[in-house]
């Protein structure tokens, strides 16, 4: 009977302690710092793979990418496109017709991360990456099918384009490998991105996506697969400057703040 008692002050005592750090306010800072140490394990790597949305022909796609802010991507659909930034301008590389774009940057520290997000987004598959949280963000334990113990971090997104528009991402705790994201509209409309396969590496001791489905109210509409997950690639400076082939027609432009790159001829 002691024993039983003693078990049970125990279990009492672990059950109070884990309550009192799964406050909703303690567990979004700790998601917050554990996503921070994700991200800097995740400093340099290389991903290869392919993309298909609806019906349409599946697109081959590189992403290379070294911290800070250093990325390379290719796709070959709809058109054969190499983009990449090395720190200080953006190159733009299209084989059909061939030409080759330099762009000095003028856009200042926020409007130029915003800018390089929305570019290299196509490139970089969900996982790869922390989300953006936001001032609505909230926290609270979950369950996934992927994870006994998860976290799910809920926002309403902000601006008048996604008016309304919740997403939630599931991530596996402590190590908040990405296992899906879901988005919810006002007019009750759904979608989500599911993980189906991992990449995990021992050393840096997480998980990435080598798999992830796409799904619209309850129906598949594409999928990522990764052929090859390398966390750990060197990568030298000068793997994101690039220089114009031979027969390349080559241009200068600059990035400035109203968005439209203007002309320095070339």
């Amino acid at each position: 009977m002691r024993l039983l008692l003693l078990l049970s002050c125990v279990a009492l005592v672990a059950c109070r302690s884990r309550s009192a750090t799964e406050e909703p306010g303690a567990l979004l800072s700790q998601a917050r710092q554990r996503l921070a140490e994700r991200d800097a394990k995740l400093a340099h790597y290389r991903l290869e793979g392919t993309q298909r949305e609806g019906d349409s022909a599946q697109a081959s796609f590189t992403f290379t990418y070294r911290a800070p802010q250093r990325m390379l991507g290719t796709v070959t659909a709809p058109m054969s496109r190499t983009v990449a930034w090395d720190g200080t301008h953006l190159f733009e590389k299209l084989d059909e017709p061939k030409q080759f774009t330099t762009f000095a940057n003028e856009l200042p520290p926020e409007k130029l991360s915003g800018f390089l997000t929305e570019v290299f987004a196509p490139f970089v598959p969900e996982g790869f990456r922390a989300p953006l949280l936001l001032r609505s963000v909230t926290a609270k334990r979950v369950t996934h099918a992927r994870a006994r113990d998860a976290v799910e971090l809920s926002m309403k997104l902000e601006g008048a384009e996604a008016e309304g528009l919740e997403v939630a991402y599931v991530l596996r705790w402590p190590t908040l490998d990405f296992l899906a994201k879901r988005t919810h509209a006002p007019d009750g409309g759904t979608s989500e991105v599911r993980v189906e396969d991992e990449h995990c590496d021992a050393a840096l001791q997480l998980c990435v996506p080598r798999r992830l489905t796409r799904w619209v109210d309850g129906k598949q509409v594409g999928e990522t697969s990764l052929s090859r997950v390398d966390l750990q690639a060197a990568l030298p400076n000068d793997t994101f400057t690039l220089v114009a082939p031979a027969g390349y027609t080559a241009q200068s432009r600059t990035l400035v703040e109203s968005g439209a790159a203007s002309s320095d001829g070339g």
